[in-house]
């Protein structure tokens, strides 16, 4: 029931900011235009239009996981806050379906159920604005390019699970964004062959910054109100956060299972908090991106995230912001921040000094591999975290060994 509590909060603000019409409009807007890193959809199709997109995105997804009789844990509670995140930049209640629909199809040629693989169907919509892009941003003719980009989503899900697995080796579980470093690398694969082809995609960055106020009001009514109700379900005490905060985070940390929901709530708001914070000290904007990262951040927090061990990663990046020529408060590093965390489980299990560095090498390979998938892949910072966990990490143990 939270899972829908949540959903329809954010349902619930889009509808009151703006009109029926000028909703439906901008939905309209959102499910047409081209979605690649980065846009804004409250740019695209308004405030309103927006957060009832990303409503609808974890309510849809919340009734699969019922339909599908899939017990509610940190996995979930996850991928929720991935849909809505994601549902205010990238994906909208179209192009996530036809990814999902291919994840179905290679559950049934195994002969096995659907339910163990709905959460790569779940996170595999990172690459939902490759169907979008096919659609409706190429310069094609639509009975063209509305069928060829149906097929591209379904042909990409069906192959995303056993990538998945094998990327999964890689890293180690020291990338919480494993799909992300799979899309990365299918995206890469992708974008390679629409430029053989002839077939090339303009980057941009369409960023709101008119809305502070009414979201920070959101926000912090959001994640307070998940920090107090955990704090009375947890019998008036933060008893049990203490010992949350020794996991080290490393895939699969599941804190649903392992702990208590109360416990995982307060941890949920404080870093919600914790990541608003950061957001507005270094003078950064809140929109449809921001808030995307915002509400992984608050997603994982029930699947490996804790205050002890992102708190080096934001560090890290911050160092990089500090020392290179990209400010801290500039989009690409905003995001760095709030996605870097994906490497959070090197700071729980080797330091906080790995981590700052992880956040901080971090730093440097976003930027750089968002060109590889043109921003097909959402997330680009699991791509880039995939990339350093699977450096450091052998790194790491090497020099662990010597000691």
């Amino acid at each position: 029931m939270v899972l829908v509590a949540w959903g329809l909060t954010l349902l619930g603000f889009g509808l009151v900011m703006d009109t029926p019409q000028n909703i439906i409009s901008g939905l309209y807007r959102i499910i047409v235009e081209p979605d690649f890193l980065i846009t804004d959809y409250i740019s695209i199709g308004g405030l309103g239009a927006a957060f009832v997109n990303s409503g609808l995105l974890m309510l849809l997804s919340t009734g699969m996981l019922r339909l599908l009789d899939i017990k509610i844990t940190g996995a979930a509670v996850s991928s929720m806050w991935l849909m809505s995140g994601f549902g205010l930049f990238g994906k909208n209640i179209l192009n996530v379906w036809f990814i999902i629909i291919g994840v179905w199809m290679f559950a049934r040629f195994q002969k096995e159920k659907f339910s163990k693989y709905v959460y790569i169907a779940l996170f595999g919509t990172s690459l939902a604005p490759t169907v979008t892009q096919i659609m409706f941003g190429l310069s094609l003719s639509k009975t063209l390019s509305i069928p060829f980009g149906i097929l591209t989503g379904i042909a990409v899900g069906f192959i995303l699970p056993p990538l998945s697995s094998h990327m999964m080796r890689i890293h180690q579980g020291f990338n919480l964004y494993n799909i992300g470093f799979t899309a990365g690398i299918i995206g890469t694969i992708l974008v390679s062959i629409f430029k053989s082809y002839g077939l090339y995609m303009d980057t941009r960055i369409i960023w709101s910054t008119e809305y502070q106020g009414p979201l920070t009001i959101l926000l912090m009514t959001l994640f307070l109100s998940m920090l107090v109700i955990g704090y009375i379900y947890n019998g008036m005490s933060f008893r049990g956060l203490q010992k949350l905060y020794k996991y080290s985070g490393r895939a699969v940390t599941d804190f649903l299972v392992l702990e208590s929901f109360p416990v995982t709530l307060i941890n949920m708001g404080i870093n919600g908090i914790f990541s608003t914070l950061y957001i507005l000290f270094v003078g950064g904007v809140l929109n449809g991106p921001i808030i995307g990262g915002i509400f992984t951040v608050v997603g994982f927090s029930a699947f490996g995230k804790h205050l002890s061990n992102i708190f080096p990663i934001f560090l890290g990046v911050s160092l990089g912001g500090l020392t290179k020529m990209w400010n801290v408060n500039e989009p690409g590093m905003l995001l760095a921040a709030l996605f870097g965390t994906t490497l959070a489980p090197i700071a729980g299990q080797f330091g906080w000094r790995y981590g700052i560095i992880a956040g901080f090498l971090h730093s440097l390979v976003v930027q750089n591999v968002g060109y590889l998938h043109a921003g097909l892949n959402l997330y680009n910072n699991g791509f880039s975290g995939g990339i350093v966990a699977a450096t450091m990490i052998p790194i790491i143990e090497a020099f662990k060994k010597e000691e």
